[in-house]
């Protein structure tokens, strides 16, 4: 009697992720329908963040630095959040997309931070009359952008990128501490950042006219991550591919 063997079976989602050369393949169709829908939305949030949206009763013209400002704000956090979990899947499952993900994500979360610094200090001045105040909300947003711009520093130090990962990922579990401490900043210390507004139990306390764009531009500037780290992913894959044939083609230049 004839015995077949059976047929293997077909590589999960997860394996295809994993597999850089299968991420390669599926990723490179989505960059251009991704970079036109984040256009298309930036297009709709400007129009509506600086032609259609009135202005602030009381701040006038220079609410609008807000659809800049908040975006950048959550973004910075957002960043940290998939290095966070990247970190976890570089230490426990050694998944080998984590780390790309991660180095991709680091110095978009550093221009976001950055971006979010200097929106809230040109914002800062003509309503609170400072660029600057040491409170808790703005220090610990000052910390994060160090914590960015430190692991992209670690990044660089090592040749090895693979012990710079596990590294790096141990010291972005570490630095996740900061997150909450950005986000309760408000209702822990006295600040002058206002609480929560948009997302409340109770729901939100800003007029429509201004959180329409405000969500447009959050969507807009979220895409632009997504279409960046994407991008990102994509590049340090191959400089790793173009790093491995060069130390390939020493070793065999050594041998002969």
């Amino acid at each position: 009697m004839v015995q077949t063997q059976p047929k293997p079976a077909e590589p999960g989602w997860f394996t295809r992720i994993a597999h850089p050369g299968m991420f390669m393949g599926w990723s490179r169709h989505l960059v251009l329908p991704l970079s036109i829908v984040t256009a298309l939305a930036f297009a709709v949030g400007l129009y509506f963040s600086f032609l259609a949206s009135p202005a602030d009763y009381q701040m006038g013209d220079t609410v609008r630095m807000m659809y800049v400002h908040v975006p950048s704000a959550w973004l910075s956090q957002f960043c940290y959040a998939v290095m966070f979990c990247s970190a976890i899947g570089t230490l426990v499952w050694r998944h080998p997309m984590a780390d790309v993900s991660q180095k991709a994500a680091v110095p978009l979360g550093a221009a976001f931070t950055a971006l979010a610094l200097f929106t809230g200090s040109m914002w800062g001045r003509p309503t609170w009359g400072t660029f600057w105040e040491w409170d808790g909300r703005m220090t610990s947003t000052l910390v994060l952008l160090f914590i960015y711009l430190g692991l992209i520093a670690l990044w660089r130090a090592f040749d090895d990128q693979l012990k710079a990962a596990r590294i790096v990922a141990v010291l972005t579990l570490v630095g996740a501490i900061n997150i909450p401490i950005i986000k309760f900043s408000v209702d822990w210390w006295q600040t002058l950042h206002q609480p929560a507004s948009v997302f409340r139990t109770d729901g939100p306390t800003v007029d429509g006219s201004i959180l329409v764009p405000l969500l447009v531009m959050t969507l807009a500037f979220s895409l632009l991550f997504l279409t960046l780290h994407l991008v990102r992913m994509r590049t340090e894959i191959t400089k790793r591919r173009i790093r491995s044939l060069e130390l390939a083609q020493a070793r065999a230049g050594e041998g002969a």
